[in-house]
């Protein structure tokens, strides 16, 4: 256990959680809506610090990240628990440990030194705190993330952007990347299926922009959900005006799971909808996710057409030069190493 940041003491031992957009008020002897940060006699603390549920070597296209540090690998860690109740979770395993196995916490105990230990020791470029939501492992993220930074290493978030304000002026010095989830361009959705709001990931995708961190953003497309009214257009819209036409967008394929598992997974149509949407609108980089193989998964200049990333799988050939196109010299706005 360690003694969380960003809380407030209020009276009868109450405290008020500010690590999340939810701002749990949180009794003595309860936990917030996480299932992780638990407060004791008045002190807040968390509970998963330290204590990784996962750690893994990934390329860093399972993130996604198609435009950040390409064709590298990445550290993955998590811990148990979420700021969300995400109906459709693919993780759900871990996400929701805490609320469906009555509190429970596993995880293997590592110290930040040896998280960076591992990224150095394997000539990894980046650690990715990713698999569950890194907010509500935020004093292990934070400190692993300082370490990393000293040593050279990049910072990549994979989130669904419901940390607070306070959050990311906490950490937004060490971050330097973020995929960020936009599930839905309606609040009514997000807090029927993700128990959360659509505002504050707004919010946060602005202040990241704004802050100069790399953003990538990741839509699935549940059939009968996120296809509905104009939420493809109202996102590629948001990311256009508010992020900028060279923010990438991933559009992802639903496949049932956890509470969702009588949906359909979605018919590949909805996602060439989606993505011919995106380009319409206006974006320079639109991909078509978890349909291996498909061409809408590749890196096309966005001035002359040309192929300059090829994708199978979490595979990549690059053709680009230095990250231009191979035929016109466009900038395919890509962070490389």
């Amino acid at each position: 256990m360690k003694e969380a940041l960003l809380y407030e003491k209020l009276k009868n031992k109450v405290v008020k959680c500010n690590a999340c957009s939810h701002h749990c008020l949180i009794a003595d002897g309860k936990r917030g809506f996480c299932g992780v940060r638990e407060n004791q006699n008045g002190k807040l603390y968390s509970l998963v610090y330290g204590k990784v549920v996962a750690s893994h070597i990934d390329p860093i296209e399972k993130k996604p990240f198609f435009h950040w540090l390409p064709g590298s690998y990445s550290l993955s860690i998590a811990t148990v628990g979420c700021n969300f109740r995400c109906l459709h979770c693919q993780n759900y395993e871990i996400s929701q440990m805490p609320r469906d196995y009555n509190g429970q916490i596993l995880g293997e105990e590592m110290s930040p030194e040896e998280i960076v230990e591992i990224a150095k020791k394997n000539n990894l470029f980046s650690i990715s705190y990713t698999y569950t939501e890194p907010t509500i492992f935020l004093e292990f993220a934070f400190e692993t993330m300082k370490l990393a930074k000293k040593q050279g290493l990049k910072n990549n978030w994979v989130t669904n952007g419901y940390m607070s304000n306070k959050t990311l002026e906490l950490v937004g010095p060490y971050l330097d990347a973020a995929n960020v989830d936009l599930k839905f361009f309606r609040d009514d959705l997000y807090q029927k299926i993700c128990g959360g709001k659509l505002q504050p990931v707004l919010d946060s995708l602005k202040w990241m922009k704004k802050n100069k961190i790399w953003i990538e953003v990741t839509t699935l497309v549940i059939p009968g959900y996120t296809d509905l009214g104009n939420q493809f257009e109202d996102i590629a819209k948001f990311i256009k005006n508010e992020l900028g036409k060279e923010t990438p967008w991933h559009i992802s394929r639903f496949y049932p799971a956890y509470k969702m598992i009588n949906v359909s997974p979605t018919p590949p149509e909805i996602i060439y909808q989606a993505y011919e949407i995106g380009k319409k609108v206006g974006l320079k980089y639109v991909y078509a996710g978890n349909l291996p193989g498909d061409q809408r998964e590749n890196t096309y200049c966005p001035k002359c057409g040309e192929l300059n990333i090829k994708r199978i799988g979490y595979e990549i050939q690059r053709f680009d030069k230095d990250g231009k196109c191979r035929k016109c010299k466009e900038n395919l706005d890509l962070i490389l190493k």
